[in-house]
């Protein structure tokens, strides 16, 4: 059997780590097609899992628009798919390299395996482009592999055959627990390199499309005031390099002491960060999953998430960007031990580790036993 796994962003790499380990220690022939749709995150992330990629598109242009990554995308990707003789393409998530990777193996009638299937917030924009992408990349696929129970009735809904899904669990808890037990020596060091040690501090990341512009001005707003109030509690904000973030986060916090804002992270050492954090907040998918794990309270600064176990969990609360609901959930999380405590203590809904294992046990046509909270 020969399985192929697409991926180009750092997200779709953690998650995808922990298959590749596993398909290889199955004796599965398996190859990266690494589309490198963000090229310094992903490198980071590939060699923290000891990843070399047997194919390196380097699609990445300054400022690409979709439609340009998108042409791009099928370029590269067609001679690969068209001379490799797969059994099974695996794709992840949502993002462009998903869809396209899933496209042009449905051009050749390479059988397209999913993972993390069925997540929706049933805006078309919101997420913008993710939501069409897992939505189109459902259609294509043969073989789905939902997180969780909410994911699979989605895919239900849209008239999936029941026999074709396969609730495995997120992978990114996988990869989660693979780096914390490999570097428990690091971690606390990492916390002193960033002058982290014995300080309350909250972690933070905003960088989607959606909230660029005045939904992450209001964002802004609000922390820089509760900043101003509360000297003693300090904002680490590792800060996307996309200009259309960094130059609306700079100039509102960079004056403040108590905002630490520093360039993206290996994935490594942003794991470490959370673990030392008194609680996060974030626009990301992944992390909303992470936290729970590591039993840190979440505000989701969005308007939807394709990620509701969270919240019906009580692991993340989804509180928008308006400047006055940001400013009241960072006080509660800050001040209302009764409401931190019942965040923190809830049961994590995303995974228990054994999502890559069920995935190749899917491909090797073992019967397995499904993720079910």
């Amino acid at each position: 059997m020969k399985v192929g796994l697409i991926f180009g962003t750092r997200p779709e790499a953690i998650k995808m780590a922990p298959i590749y380990h596993t398909l290889k220690e199955n004796g599965i022939d398996t190859k990266i097609i690494a589309t490198a749709q963000h090229r310094e995150m992903l490198d980071q992330v590939l060699e923290l899992f000891e990843i070399i990629p047997d194919y390196d598109l380097n699609v990445m242009t300054h400022r690409q628009t979709l439609p340009e990554l998108t042409k791009n995308l099928i370029g590269k990707l067609d001679p690969i798919l068209k001379g490799e003789n797969f059994d099974y393409i695996l794709v992840q998530g949502d993002t462009t390299s998903t869809f396209v990777g899933a496209l042009i193996s449905f051009y050749y009638k390479i059988p397209v395996g999913h993972i993390e299937a069925g997540l929706r917030t049933d805006n078309i924009y919101n997420p913008f482009p993710e939501e069409m992408n897992r939505r189109l990349t459902t259609v294509i696929s043969s073989l789905h592999f939902p997180p969780t129970k909410k994911s699979k009735e989605n895919l239900l809904k849209e008239g999936i055959s029941e026999e074709n899904i396969y609730i495995t669990g997120n992978t990114v808890i996988d990869a989660l627990l693979w780096v914390i037990e490999k570097n428990k020596d690091k971690i606390e060091k990492i916390q002193e390199k960033y002058g982290l040690k014995n300080k309350k501090y909250i972690l933070m990341t905003m960088h989607r499309r959606e909230n660029w512009g005045t939904p992450m001005k209001n964002v802004m707003q609000a922390i820089k005031e509760f900043l101003i109030k509360n000297p003693d509690i300090f904002l680490v904000f590792p800060v996307h390099l996309n200009p259309a973030v960094r130059e609306i986060v700079f100039p509102a916090l960079e004056e403040l002491k108590n905002a630490i804002l520093i360039d993206p992270l290996e994935y490594l050492e942003f794991t470490a960060l959370m673990t030392g954090s008194y609680f996060i907040m974030t626009d990301s998918g992944g992390i909303q999953e992470e936290a729970p794990a590591l039993g840190k309270p979440t505000l989701v600064l969005r308007e939807t998430t394709e990620r509701p176990e969270a919240i019906e969990a009580g692991t993340a609360k989804l509180i928008g960007t308006k400047k006055e609901n940001v400013l009241e959930y960072m006080n509660k999380l800050t001040f209302d031990l009764e409401f931190y405590s019942k965040m923190a203590k809830a049961k994590n809904p995303f995974g228990d580790g054994k999502a890559s294992l069920r995935i190749t046990k899917v491909l090797l046509k073992e019967k397995i036993e499904e993720f079910i909270i």
